[in-house]
């Protein structure tokens, strides 16, 4: 090897920055390495993991989001609230300024929608044209299916799907489940994720977490 030209392994892996097409719209976003953000995807104070991806037309705000996401297109996380329980939904009563000038904005309101974050842990899918609600926590694991609507928290490593969202089924046994949770592979470095990636093709979970929890040891 030259002196200047990089060591063999680094060809192993692409740049680490995220993809963000042209037409999405980004506010107050924070992104991982390897996102990537699809058209006409629109974020809005969002936390985005690392390798996390919003296919077309997503939107989100007011969110966290782990590694390894899949977020189909047209999934809304984060729907925000309108105050029901006012004189009007409309936002004339709480944003008043985009119509009137000496109104301002109702700050009490706003804090109301930024203290119902949305978080979602590592590993998630969820499904296109899902619908996330205010407030809610999607734990690592979880799959959310097409067309959702999620009012209640989900659980680590658990299906839903409907209009409001129900358990289906565990994505994997308990024990299973516990044993992802605890090898974390979503944090493992780009090296050992390379490595792995054969074993996450062809072996079934119970196998991968024999095999990596005794490369650990």
């Amino acid at each position: 090897m030259k002196d200047g030209e990089p060591a063999s392994d680094d060809l192993r892996f692409r740049p680490d920055e995220p993809r963000i097409h042209p037409s999405a719209e980004l506010k107050q976003t924070r992104l991982g390495r390897h996102c990537d953000i699809g058209p006409r995807v629109v974020l809005r104070d969002v936390v985005v993991g690392d390798y996390t991806y919003f296919e077309r037309g997503g939107e989100a705000t007011h969110a966290t989001l782990g590694k390894f996401c899949s977020v189909a297109a047209h999934v809304r996380v984060n729907a925000l609230e309108h105050p029901v329980e006012r004189v009007t939904t409309h936002k004339i009563s709480y944003r008043p300024n985009e119509y009137f000038r000496w109104q301002g904005v109702d700050e009490a309101f706003r804090e109301r929608r930024l203290a119902r974050r949305v978080e979602i842990g590592h590993d998630v899918w969820i499904g296109h044209g899902a619908v996330i609600l205010p407030g809610v926590s999607i734990g690592t694991g979880a799959v959310i299916g097409a067309s959702a609507v999620v009012s209640r928290d989900v659980a680590p490593y658990t299906i839903v799907a409907g209009v409001p969202a129900r358990v289906l089924r565990p994505r994997f046994a308990p024990a299973i489940a516990a044993g992802f949770l605890a090898l974390a592979w979503w944090d493992w470095p780009k090296e050992k994720l390379f490595e792995a990636v054969a074993d996450m093709q062809a072996l079934s979970p119970e196998a991968f977490l024999e095999r990596w929890n005794s490369t650990q040891s």
